[in-house]
């Protein structure tokens, strides 16, 4: 048992380590590059799903970056969820130069003034994004897992917020990413793609 355990750790060390070499690469390449941000302990496979999808979508390369910590003064301790807006200025605080868009990724439950939770928010426009991702979990509700739907709703939810960081607002067509999503509902429905409003610049 100590052996595979052994094993396993060398091997998740040699993804970070492939990972972390891939990521130096694209910063230093002159196309540009989005850099997600775990903001504390996310699964990397949501990780590596975003990484893939959002290239072609958005046209840019895409890494994930090094983990930063949970910041403990965005958490609002009386309910349980994390400030957007001190998630973004944490955000700030760790900045990547090189990225043309910085997208934090938490793995909790978020929230804004006036609203009751957030799927995510964005600077508009601006170079920082951060996607929550407690409530894209069928489980949230008390239904079974969907782990299919899950990356598919933070999917879109990361393309809506980095639209708005491309100076786009909510858009009325429902199909539309930049659709604004109150429940799984609204996002299900919408596609990952923007309509012909919006244009994200080469």
């Amino acid at each position: 048992m100590k052996r595979v355990a052994r094993h396993g750790r060398l091997a998740l060390m040699l993804i970070v380590v492939l990972l972390a070499c891939r990521a130096d690469h694209h910063l230093a390449s002159k196309r540009p590059v989005i850099v997600l941000v775990p903001i504390g302990s996310v699964p990397m496979e949501v990780l590596v799903h975003l990484q893939r999808e959002l290239s072609p979508i958005l046209k840019r390369d895409v890494v994930i970056g090094a983990a930063i910590p949970l910041p403990e003064t965005a958490l609002v301790a009386s309910r349980n969820q994390y400030l957007g807006s001190a998630l973004l200025e944490d955000l700030e605080r760790h900045d990547v130069p090189q990225a043309e868009r910085v997208v934090g990724v938490i793995d909790a439950d978020a929230f804004a003034p006036g609203l009751n939770f957030i799927f995510g928010q964005a600077k508009l426009p601006g170079r920082y994004a951060v996607v929550a991702l407690s409530r894209f979990r069928d489980s949230f509700r008390g239904r079974p897992e969907n782990v299919a739907k899950f990356h598919d709703r933070a999917l879109k939810e990361t393309v809506h917020e980095l639209g708005h960081t491309f100076g786009f607002e909510h858009c009325p067509n429902r199909k539309c990413v930049m659709h604004f999503s109150n429940s799984f509902g609204d996002t299900d429905y919408k596609q990952a793609q923007f309509c012909e409003r919006e244009h994200v610049p080469d």
